[in-house]
This record gives C-alpha cells, sequence and structure tokens, in this order.
C-alpha cells in the first residue's frame, strides 16, 4: 500500500475543504442549534460531483475510488459533524447498496438520479427491538402475486426525512434450519402507508436528518427486491462494513478540527505570563492528539485501500471505526479540556465536536460490536 495520496485524491482533498469551508462551516453552528437539514448544501455537493464519487460514471458517478471518498468524508465532517453524517449515510448506505446488488434497471432507476445528487437515500436496518442484533428484524414483508406487503418499524434512520426512496430490510420467509430470511427492498416514502417523522431530540451531530419509519401495509412491486433474497443478511453486512470506513473517517475530521482549533487556542490563550501551548501538560496533550488523528487516518485508508483492491476488508474496517471512533472522542475531550471553561461554552465549537464524536462510537455497529467482529475475525 502506498500511503502516498495521488495527485487526483490531493485534488479531491483540497476541492472538498474549499467546499466545505465555504458551504459546510458557516452554517454548522446555526444548524447545531436548531437541528436543522440544510438540503441546499448536498444539492451543491451534488454538483460537485460528491455524491456520486466513488460510483462509476456510467452511473451518473464520478468514478472516483474509496480512499478518495473516504477523504471527502473526513473534510466535510472536519466542517461539520451532521453534515458529514448525512453525507457519508447518503452514499455508503443509502447509494452503495443498489450499486453493488442492484439489478442494471435498479441501478438505471435509483443510482443514477442518487450518484447525480438529483435525491437522497437511505437505508433501514435498526428497530426499536433489532440494533446490533440485525438478525431481530420484525418488519416482515408478504409476496402477494406480484408485490410485496411490507409491515414494520424502523427508527434511528438517517436521511430518510429527505429520502426519495428507503432500502428496508424485512423478514421475508424462513430457512431450512428455521431461521429467518432477511432481505433487502426497495420502498419509495411517498407509497401510501409510508408514515416518517423526524421529531428526535438528539445529543449531537444535530445538522443531521435522522428520522422514524412506520410502514403500514406498503406495497412495492417484486422488482424492487434488491440482490439476493436469501442473502439480504450477507448483503447489509457488507453494506455495514463500508459504512464502517466512511464511519470511521467522520471520526478523524470531527478529531482534526478539534484539534486544530485546541491547537490554535492553546497559542492564544495565555496564563502565567505566557500562552498555554508553552506548558509542557498542553504540549503533551496536542502530541498525542496530533499521533492518534494520523494513525486513525492510516487505518481508514488502509481499510479503503483493500476495498479498492477487492480484497478482504471487514477486518480492517472494524479496526478503523473502533480506533478512530475512541481516538475521536478521546481527542474532543482533551481539546474542550484544552480550552478550560470557555469550552464548555457554546461561545466554542469544542462542545459540540465533543456532542457529534459520540455517535461515531454508537452508529454503524458499537465499540462493543467492533471488538466482536474483530475478535472473531483474527480467529477468536
Amino acid at each position: 500500500m502506498n500511503f502516498e495520496l495521488t495527485k487526483e485524491q490531493q485534488m479531491i482533498r483540497e476541492m472538498v475543504r474549499d467546499f466545505a469551508e465555504k458551504e459546510v462551516k458557516p452554517f454548522a453552528k446555526e444548524l447545531d442549534e436548531t437541528s436543522s437539514f440544510r438540503l441546499e448544501t448536498f444539492k451543491k455537493m451534488g454538483e460537485l460531483g460528491l455524491l456520486g464519487l466513488p460510483f462509476p460514471e456510467e452511473y451518473g458517478g464520478s468514478g472516483g475510488d474509496t480512499i478518495s471518498y473516504a477523504i471527502a468524508v473526513e473534510e466535510i465532517g472536519r466542517a461539520c459533524g451532521g453534515t458529514g453524517l448525512s453525507y457519508a449515510a447518503a452514499v455508503s448506505l443509502g447509494a452503495s447498496p443498489v450499486y453493488y446488488f442492484g439489478t442494471e434497471e435498479q441501478k438505471q432507476e435509483w443510482l443514477v438520479p442518487m450518484a447525480k445528487g438529483e435525491v437522497l437515500g437511505a437505508f433501514g436496518l435498526t428497530e426499536p427491538n433489532a440494533g446490533s442484533d440485525a438478525g431481530g428484524t420484525k418488519t416482515t414483508a408478504v409476496l402477494h402475486g406480484d408485490e410485496y406487503v411490507i409491515n414494520g418499524e424502523k427508527c434511528w434512520i438517517t436521511n430518510a426525512g429527505y429520502a426519495r426512496q428507503v432500502i428496508v430490510t424485512a423478514v421475508t420467509g424462513k430457512r431450512e434450519d428455521g431461521k429467518n430470511i432477511i432481505s433487502a427492498i426497495i420502498v419509495p416514502t411517498d407509497n401510501p402507508g409510508v408514515s416518517i417523522k423526524s421529531e428526535y431530540k438528539k445529543m449531537g451531530v444535530r445538522a443531521s436528518n435522522t428520522s422514524e419509519i412506520i410502514l403500514d401495509n406498503v406495497r412495492v412491486p417484486k422488482e424492487n427486491l434488491l440482490g439476493d433474497p436469501k442473502k439480504g443478511f450477507s448483503q447489509f453486512l457488507y453494506t455495514l462494513d463500508g459504512g464502517r470506513i466512511s464511519i470511521a473517517a467522520l471520526a478523524v475530521g470531527i478529531a482534526q478540527a478539534a484539534y486544530e482549533e485546541a491547537l490554535a487556542y492553546a497559542k492564544e490563550r495565555k496564563q502565567f505570563g505566557q500562552p498555554i501551548s508553552k506548558f509542557q501538560a498542553i504540549q503533551f496533550k496536542l502530541a498525542d492528539m496530533a499521533t492518534y488523528i494520523e494513525l486513525a487516518r492510516t487505518l481508514v485508508h488502509k481499510a479503503a485501500w483493500l476495498k479498492d483492491q477487492n480484497k478482504p476488508f471487514s477486518k480492517e474496517a472494524a479496526m478503523a471505526k473502533l480506533f478512530a471512533s475512541e481516538m475521536g472522542f478521546q481527542v474532543c475531550n482533551q481539546a474542550l479540556q484544552i480550552h478550560g471553561g470557555n469550552g464548555y461554552m457554546q461561545d466554542y465549537d469544542a462542545e459540540r465536536h465533543l456532542r457529534d464524536i459520540k455517535l461515531m462510537e454508537i452508529g454503524e455497529g458499537t465499540s462493543e460490536i467492533q471488538r466482536m467482529v474483530i475478535s472473531r475475525l483474527i480467529g477468536c
């Protein structure tokens, strides 16, 4: 693996950073305070080709690789954690499953508009009693003639309030061993029986839309079944593996912002007649923060590189997500500490970064689940 970015990847980083500084960061504080989703930002992302970054040009994408996409997530997250989360979910969860498992007709119908940035998509996996235990899915999809009739409830679904469609996991039958067959089905959000509420009061990433979905006798054509009906479980596990890379990249971005602000503050804040950056206690904190961020970024890029090379990457994605999220929380916590009392105030961004980063230890599988995945993959 080459640890040096290609010229194209460097250009993408510069382009996304410039976009994020101008179109994302200036609105971050307001969106956090009002729990608002800025659709205009995503329309501009679409115009730049960011929503189709890792997809081929034949499907409306930009033809970039996973490393380039991880760089984009990091840069947007560096400007606003909530916006970064919705960007990551739009690509990794809303669009990627259609690209990897959809038929040609499904790609033309559903993927192309997402890759072009014309619409957003979402992925409905989590239920009130089926989060980490995805096998406990209660939502059902029963085939009646040429249609699936879907009933169930999904919660904490990113972007659903602004999505054209949601990919829903549902029980479609029983396997020979008695376990449920879980399939993925594309459900247009304007179908009768689909009810979406965005009323959660969240601790952080408040610029990201998070919704509850009720499915009441929702009918969709059987052609909306995504991929192999008997491999829906393995399909969404692969989807989550890719999503973990993006969450890890997002954690790096939020941590990078917190570190940069803490470094700048330490150089300006004076105590005992000198900037606090001159005190070894503060220097060591900043040195550790810089080191951990660089380590996490390298893990993210390695997992992304493996995915691009069509090599197994589940273990590395889980490691990257685990380390980056826990590292990010520690970095943001230390950044607030360096700010002292000011860090506890909303006048500074330190407290927002700490609130935003916490979800990275929970979403796309908790830290505990990542350790379970890693333990299994190293042969325990």
